[in-house]
């Protein structure tokens, strides 16, 4: 498989995973309000990453999502960025992103979170949403260049030693 099959499979893989990830978050309250016993379960997935807080978090069906509307906004953010992702990098070439502009999409949702964990304000569902989807924009841009990287340097290892053999078997 060439480089560019390589980022194309990465690229997919996080298309597919992240509109996968989102659907089981709006499937929580649908499960919760018809009482099924899985949704327990699938609550219970975003619970690690995400506090979850009912008031923190919009609504569907008359049951919080199973992230809050910070954490829904990331995801939202990822996906916007991989859809974005093809009409910035393309699949020929890996560059991260500037660490500056990483810094500047941060900055917002940093001071929305300080300020909240400070008690300096309430932010508003919408605000936390957005300051989470600006900053989850550039999250694919490290992902998929980061894991396509790993996978091409681990190719070029596995053919490095298969030649390294193939000229042991000549000598």
């Amino acid at each position: 498989m060439n480089r560019k099959h390589r980022i194309l499979l990465v690229y997919y893989l996080t298309l597919g995973g992240i509109i996968i990830w989102l659907g089981v978050i709006f499937l929580a309250p649908y499960l919760r309000s018809q009482d099924s016993s899985l949704s327990a379960f699938v609550y219970s997935v975003f619970t690690p990453i995400c506090h979850q807080i009912p008031f923190r978090s919009f609504h569907l069906f008359g049951q919080p999502l199973a992230v809050c509307a910070r954490c829904l906004g990331i995801y939202f953010g990822i996906l916007g960025g991989t859809g974005l992702y093809p009409l910035i990098n393309g699949f020929s070439k890996l560059a991260l992103p500037r660490v500056r502009i990483f810094i500047i999409v941060s900055l917002p949702m940093i001071a929305d979170a300080g300020g909240n964990f400070l008690h300096l304000w309430l932010s508003s569902h919408w605000i936390r949403f957005m300051t989470g989807f600006l900053w989850g924009l550039i999250l694919p841009f490290y992902f998929i260049v980061g894991v396509s990287d790993f996978f091409l340097k681990r190719a070029q290892e596995k053919a490095n030693r298969t030649e390294k053999k193939h000229h042991k078997i000549q000598d």
